[in-house]
Parts: structure tokens; C-alpha cells; sequence
């Protein structure tokens, strides 16, 4: 069986830590900076939040083709640093169009690392096992994403400040980490591959939806804490990356040896079931749209790079994550508008999307 944990994955790994912990800090922070300090609604609470999400869908294709073209490195250390940029000068914003604006910013950022990481991934994992890749790999994203919630609102106590300006370290940490790695593509000077990666587009759709409701919790998860009443509001954050990032070392073998369409549809399915929870029991709702998560990006991720030759990697990693911008993006905006009445009844409606999501994928596989 060909080696898969190599240093080369262990430093790209390392790099996802550093750069998402800075995502997982700014997941807890910016929702409530924007209701606190700057005073606006929870509906601007949630365009902030996905605002990034134009920029980095508009660039992402455009980052898959200069991945094919430039190699991945580039496009890894550009993109971390970029964030690091950002989110540092986010310090210094007093009001929502500033945020905005370095939201946008964030966004070219995010669709530079993403791309070239997942098709440097793809480079360096044996065929047969990225599916086992994609999980371990994912932990940096997802140990991330747990570390910095409880991060962030322990900084926030000190100041919003102090939290911007150590999410910016973290992403320097991560480019470092990931000057490291070295070039994992052969850059080509080949014929152009189209912008967009068409056999990806179906398996991307699906995808679509498990983050458009995930990043309705993302966005919302820490308002909804703190309207019951939860002494730690960063807890359900917390647990929802806790349980993604056992239950992905425990079940790494698992997105090999299922379809993954058929993976797909059961992770949405799961997903739905935790967000239905939420209104009744936010924190276990948690854990089970964290154990939905768990497989569904491995899933749908495996379903696009199976329809690539290595020359299109970045192509069909920047299709993919185009659509994740679509879900991460529309998904908390427009769930912010159902928060401006109920932040329960948005989570339930981000439940209903992955449900769409799953009877897609259903039809998709048969």
C-alpha cells in the first residue's frame, strides 16, 4: 500500500491548522462584533459573514486555472498571507462597509489557498486512498475550526482587537508552514482547460447545499447560545468541530470503501437530523450535524476529483469550491433574514436545505 503520511502532508496539514484556526476565531468574532460593537442587525451579521463569499466565487475558477498553469505554492502562500491582511486590518474597522470590504478581501484570499491546497492534496496522496486523505487531511481544517471558537471568545473578553490581530499571526503561521511543502503540481503550458470543470458541476450541487446549511449554524450558532442563555456560547462551535475531527480520525478508511454519491446522501440526511434538532437541544444538534459532516465533504469531494485527469485538478478543485462559495455565502444571508425573526426557526430552515440536499444526491446516484 503506497505511503500516505508523508512530511509533505503533515506541513500541508499544518498549514490548514494555522490558516482555519484564523477562519474558526473570526467564525465566533464577527457575528457578534457586528451586533455589538458596530451596533447593526443580525441580518447585517449574516451578510458580513457570507460577504466573502463573492469574491472568493468569482476568483475561485480563476485560482483553479492559475493552479494548473503556476503550480499550487504560489497560490498557498499568496493566499495565507492575503488573509493575514485582512483580518489584521478588520482591526481596525468601525463600521459595517469596512467590514464589507475586507470580508470581499477575504474572499480572494480564501479562493487562492483552497484551491491550490485541495489540488496539492490530490497531488500527493495515492489514488486509492484519497478518500482516507481528504478526512486526515480535513482535521487541520476542522481542529481549526473547534480551537478557534474558545479561542476567539477568550480573546474577544480582552479585546476584538486582540482577536483580529492573532487570527492574522495564524494565517503568517499557516503561508510559513506552507512554503514548506514545495511545489506539488507540474505547472503546465499546455492548451487552456476550460474556467469550469463541467462533469464536477452535478456531485458540486449537493455539496452545495451540506455547506449552505453547516454555515447557517456557522453563522448563527453563537447568537443562539447566547439567546438560551448559554453560559459558554462558543460550546456548540466547539463541539460540532470536536465531532468532526474525532469522528474523521475514527472513520478515515470509511469514504474508500462506500460510493461516495451514496456516503453523500446519508451525510446530508444526518445533517438535516442535527439542525432539525437545534431548536430543542442546540448543543446536541451540535454533535450530530458535526457526525454529518464529517463524511459529506470527503464524499462529494472524492465524487468531483474522480472525474479529473491530474491537469485538471485545479479546475475541477476550483468548480467545486465555487459551489461551496454559493453555500457558504447565500447560505447565511439568506437565513439571515428567517434570524431576524428566529434564529430557530433559521437553523431548522438550513435543516430543510440539506433535505433538498439529499434527495438531489438520491436522484444524482440512481
Amino acid at each position: 500500500m503506497a505511503r500516505l503520511l508523508t512530511p509533505r502532508f503533515a506541513l500541508l496539514t499544518a498549514a490548514d491548522l494555522g490558516y482555519f484556526t484564523a477562519m474558526g476565531i473570526a467564525v465566533y468574532a464577527l457575528p457578534l462584533y457586528v451586533t455589538g460593537p458596530l451596533h447593526a442587525s443580525k441580518a447585517a451579521a449574516g451578510l458580513a459573514f457570507g460577504t466573502f463569499a463573492v469574491s472568493a466565487l468569482v476568483l475561485r475558477p480563476i485560482a483553479g486555472r492559475l493552479t494548473d498553469r503556476a503550480g499550487r505554492r504560489p497560490l498557498l502562500v499568496g493566499g495565507a498571507v492575503l488573509a493575514a491582511v485582512s483580518l489584521a486590518l478588520t482591526a481596525l474597522a468601525t463600521d459595517l462597509p469596512s467590514i464589507v470590504a475586507l470580508r470581499l478581501l477575504l474572499g480572494v484570499a480564501e479562493a487562492a489557498f483552497f484551491v491550490a491546497g485541495f489540488a496539492a492534496l490530490v497531488d500527493i496522496s495515492p489514488p486509492d486512498r484519497l478518500g482516507e486523505a481528504l478526512s486526515l487531511n480535513s482535521l487541520g481544517l476542522y481542529l481549526g475550526l473547534a480551537a478557534g471558537p474558545p479561542l476567539g471568545e477568550v480573546l474577544t473578553q480582552r479585546s476584538f482587537p486582540t482577536a483580529w490581530l492573532a487570527a492574522a499571526a495564524l494565517c503568517v503561521a499557516g503561508g510559513v508552514a506552507a512554503v514548506f511543502v514545495g511545489e506539488t503540481g507540474t505547472p503546465s503550458d499546455g492548451p487552456r482547460t476550460p474556467l469550469i470543470h463541467r462533469p464536477a458541476i452535478a456531485p458540486s450541487i449537493a455539496l452545495c447545499t451540506a455547506i449552505a446549511a453547516s454555515g447557517g449554524f456557522l453563522a448563527f450558532a453563537s447568537i443562539r447560545a447566547q439567546e438560551i442563555g448559554l453560559g459558554n456560547a462558543s460550546l456548540p462551535l466547539f463541539l460540532y468541530g470536536a465531532t468532526v475531527v474525532v469522528a474523521r480520525a475514527v472513520f478515515a478508511k470509511v469514504p474508500d470503501r462506500l460510493p461516495p454519491l451514496l456516503l453523500g446522501a446519508i451525510a446530508l440526511a444526518v445533517i438535516a437530523a442535527g439542525l432539525f434538532l437545534m431548536p430543542f437541544s442546540l448543543i446536541a444538534g451540535s454533535v450530530v450535524l458535526g457526525a454529518g459532516v464529517t463524511f459529506s465533504t470527503p464524499a462529494f469531494f472524492a465524487a468531483v476529483f474522480a472525474t479529473a485527469r491530474p491537469d485538471q485538478r485545479g479546475a475541477a478543485s476550483g468548480t467545486a469550491s465555487a459551489f461551496l462559495d454559493i453555500g457558504l455565502g447565500g447560505g447565511p444571508i439568506l437565513l439571515g433574514l428567517v434570524a431576524n425573526v428566529s434564529t430557530s426557526a433559521a437553523l431548522a430552515s438550513a435543516g430543510a436545505v440539506a433535505l433538498a440536499g439529499c434527495l438531489w444526491t438520491i436522484r444524482l446516484r440512481h
